[in-house]
């Protein structure tokens, strides 16, 4: 059993070859091989085969229906590929292979194709004519999309039996050069060093192609077409056809005269062919970076400045400078150094960040009496260390010539604060010691100085005006609020009479040595103690405080006096320690509580020693088993009696009841009120504050008005009962309430503003609306009124009326006469 494929005798291949395919056995197949300019050779090859059967790709020979006898089988043909050019103009559809079974003689066979392009997407690129075996590609291939495929042929009988087995077809896409080497930007950014030696690296570029890189389709090359600026050379750099690598080739690279070069790059396929490849362009900005090749210059050889003496933080002279690098960069940025003339480092300079300018700086007071002019010698380098080969100019290294004012110092006190020695108590008009300043202005003439005194806590002292001798005012006493350790501090003001005159300030600092000045005190001035004797309590324990300080303080000595001799007699006083003693009950000794005055007479340890009688209250009262005087104890110590006590308790009771009976009234007085409300409460009443001055009469008997008649009601029974003319009162008046007009369903445009207008005179007319107050009448007079009722005016009366009166009311009146007089008509 055979199975043909009949495939065309000619398929391009590369190179210009074509290859003839002709397979008419299972076991004989013939390959040719011409070329394009071998036609004639072509057609005589084909005559030796034109007695052969159609070429054909013919199934296994081991088909389904074949004999079943021990038969060794025959190897599968391996079918070559089917080969198709991308973008064929057709026409379409265009027959690739012819597929037949040897079977078909017997039997009617249908054929198939499945796989990718047939019956899975992309669908229908492929078609087979069913009867005729005949495989047809529908459109043109892009093999960029797609470069190849593999389908499957089938071969069943009329009712779907498979009478051959699937042989595999596999469909290569020839690529057609078709697109374009893109690049991956527009334009490209590179760098390269000024100065760079020929062959230093630079940047890259590279397109891609969508083509067969295998073939010179896809193969990309790369050229310069051209260079900008042109200086130093118009072939600075030269680009790697292959890789695009871009590289210099020639010195002279000078960022201060270029400082940017813009190459076209032009990509080609086809291996760079011009006259059959396909070509793109791209931009390439080379950057000539900064090198520290040019060593910065002052501008002068010299440069000179003033100082005044004494000023810190001033600029004294500016030091310009130029360099030809970047600006603002390491390579600009300019340092200056003080190289000689200033020893003791009283200048320095700063580097203005925008100008690049060296400001001379004093960092340190100069003294024209030491120094009147300073020669600096400075030198100015850059951030940057200078590039290899590049010497330091001589222009770097400048003069500065600095000349120091003479001004008017201030004197100064020498030793500043001035420490000396006194003991307390020296008496007034004792001279301490001699405080005077110096003036540093030697060389002007003599200056004469003047002292004062600046700031003297105590005014204890006081300092002659020419020589500065301190002398005391007052007696100096160490236990004053204004010594603090024992120093006193007093500040003191030294003035010349320079133009303009100068002044400066010293400090004195007298140490006061303590003398025994300051008798001891007792403490504390009360205590308690129980008015018997407890093993465990059995004393108070007192001291003594003494402002002097060792040796004229303690140790101290307490002792009882003789007289009143009731004292030794009923206490007892027994030393604790040199700074302590304990006060007590002689033993047996009882006291009635109570408070009592003990004298003690105390002495300090100073040379002479001096005492003091102090008196401390002794609170002598019951205690409890700790010792603690109780609470009646202790208001009997205070000396009250139990009269007084009860006296006292009765008077707070009496206190809480009247406080209580007060609260209680206004708790009472708060109801009420909240019972009876007023519209206006009676603590707001603003009748006497209302005054009218528009009228002659009246006083404050006419505010005599009865503001109860404002009271809230408290129901509204006795307000349904009045007649509709006697309300008087904020309330919804007792009628139907007014029916508003409604509006129509379906609008129409004029009548909005009617149905306003209409709910508006509606509103304003009805008296159910609020606020009711408006609702006011005023032909109700009330019960008791002296005027009477207007009701009865007869105004209907047919009796004679005399009118005559009117004459006599002035001619204001004589209209009203005229018509209602007795005078005939007109």
């Amino acid at each position: 059993m055979v199975l043909f494929l009949f495939v065309p005798k000619e398929q391009s291949t590369e190179k210009g070859q074509f290859v003839t395919y002709v397979m008419y056995r299972p076991s004989c197949v013939v390959l040719k091989v011409t070329k394009n300019e071998g036609r004639v050779a072509e057609r005589q090859e084909k005559k030796e085969v034109i007695q052969a059967p159609p070429t054909v790709i013919m199934f296994s020979g081991s088909g389904l229906n074949g004999t079943k006898g021990l038969r060794r089988q025959k190897r599968d043909w391996v079918i070559p590929p089917i080969n198709v050019a991308e973008n064929s103009r057709g026409p379409f559809p265009q027959m690739l292979v012819s597929i037949r079974s040897d079977q078909d003689q017997d039997i009617s066979i249908r054929y198939s194709i499945t796989g990718v392009g047939a019956d899975q997407p992309p669908n229908e690129v492929f078609n087979i004519d069913p009867v005729l075996g005949k495989m047809f590609v529908t459109k043109p291939l892009d093999r960029e999309h797609r470069s190849s495929y593999h389908l499957r042929a089938h071969a069943v009988d009329m009712n779907g039996n498979q009478v051959e087995n699937p042989i595999d077809l596999y469909i290569f896409v020839i690529d057609m050069n078709d697109n374009r080497p893109e690049f991956k930007n527009q334009v490209y950014n590179g760098s390269v060093d000024e100065g760079s030696k020929p062959g230093t690296y630079v940047m890259h570029l590279s397109a891609f192609d969508a083509d067969d890189n295998t073939t010179a389709n896809g193969m990309v090359r790369y050229r310069i077409l051209s260079q900008t600026p042109h200086s130093p050379i118009p072939n600075m750099f030269t680009i790697n056809s292959e890789t695009g690598d871009i590289v210099t080739v020639a010195p002279g690279l000078d960022r201060e005269k270029v400082s940017q070069y813009t190459i076209i790059v032009q990509a080609t396929d086809m291996e760079g062919n011009l006259n059959f490849g396909l070509s793109n362009t791209a931009t390439a900005i080379i950057t000539v970076t900064d090198i520290n090749d040019n060593p910065p210059m002052l501008t002068s050889r010299t440069f000179s400045g003033e100082v005044p003496e004494n000023r810190v933080d001033v600029v004294v002279a500016n030091l310009t400078v130029i360099d030809a690098d970047q600006p603002h960069s390491p390579n600009w940025n300019a340092i200056y150094r003080i190289i000689s003339g200033d020893p003791s480092g009283h200048f320095t300079i700063r580097t203005d960040p925008v100008s690049n300018d060296g400001m001379v700086t004093v960092v340190k007071p100069v003294d024209f009496e030491m120094n009147r002019a300073f020669m600096l010698t400075v030198v100015v380098s850059n951030q940057a260390h200078l590039a290899s080969g590049i010497q330091s100019s001589l222009q770097s290294t400048a003069g500065v010539t600095i000349s120091v004012q003479d001004v008017n110092e201030p004197p100064y006190f020498p030793t500043n604060p001035k420490h000396i020695r006194f003991e307390e108590g020296v008496p007034a008009g004792t001279s301490l010691t001699t405080f005077s300043a110096s003036d540093p202005d030697r060389l002007q003439m003599q200056q004469l100085i003047r002292y004062s005194k600046l700031n003297d806590p105590a005014d204890w002292l006081s300092i002659n005006r020419t020589n500065g001798q301190i002398v005391t005012t007052a007696m100096l006493d160490r236990e004053s609020v204004y010594v603090k350790n024992n120093i006193y501090e007093a500040t003191f003001l030294a003035t010349d009479n320079g133009s303009p005159a100068a002044s400066g300030t010293g400090t004195l600092q007298i140490y006061l040595i303590d003398i025994n000045d300051n008798p001891p005190a007792l403490i504390p001035k009360e205590s308690q103690i129980c008015e018997r004797i407890n093993k465990n309590v059995n004393g108070v324990n007192i001291t003594a405080a003494d402002a002097d300080t060792d040796p004229n303080a303690g140790p101290f000595v307490f002792e009882l006096p003789n007289f009143p001799t009731s004292i030794r007699r009923n206490w007892t006083i027994s030393r604790l320690s040199g700074d302590y003693a304990r006060l007590g009950l002689r033993y047996q000794v009882y006291l009635e509580p109570g408070v009592y005055e003990v004298p003690v007479i105390v002495s300090d340890s100073g040379n002479p020693p001096l005492s003091n009688r102090s008196v401390i209250k002794v609170k002598v009262c019951p205690c409890d088993e700790n010792g603690d005087c109780t609470t009646l104890g202790a208001v009997a110590a205070a000396g009250l009696g139990t009269g007084a006590i009860i006296s006292i308790l009765i008077c707070i009771i009496i206190l809480l009841s009247m406080v209580l009976l007060f609260v209680v009234w206004i708790k009472r007085r708060e109801k009420e009120r909240q019972t009876k409300q007023l519209l206006i409460d009676p603590e707001d009443d603003v009748r006497d504050n209302i005054l009218k001055y528009d009228e002659e009469g009246g006083g404050e008997e006419d505010q005599d008005y009865d503001l109860s008649q404002l009271q809230q009601p408290d129901s509204l029974e006795h307000i349904i009962s009045k007649p509709p003319g006697v309300r008087r009162v904020d309330e919804r008046p007792i009628i139907p309430e007014s029916q508003y007009p409604i509006r129509p369903v379906v609008p129409h445009p004029g009548d909005i503003g009617d149905f306003i207008h209409e709910g508006l005179r509606a509103a304003d007319n009805d008296p159910t609306a609020p606020p009711y107050d408006s609702l006011l009448v005023f032909d109700y007079e009330g019960s008791g009124s002296t005027a009477g009722s207007v009701s009865s005016l007869n105004s209907s009366s047919t009796g004679d009326q005399d009118y005559d009166y009117l004459n006599d009311w002035g001619p204001r009146f004589k209209k009203l006469a005229d018509m209602y007089g007795g005078g005939d008509d007109d």
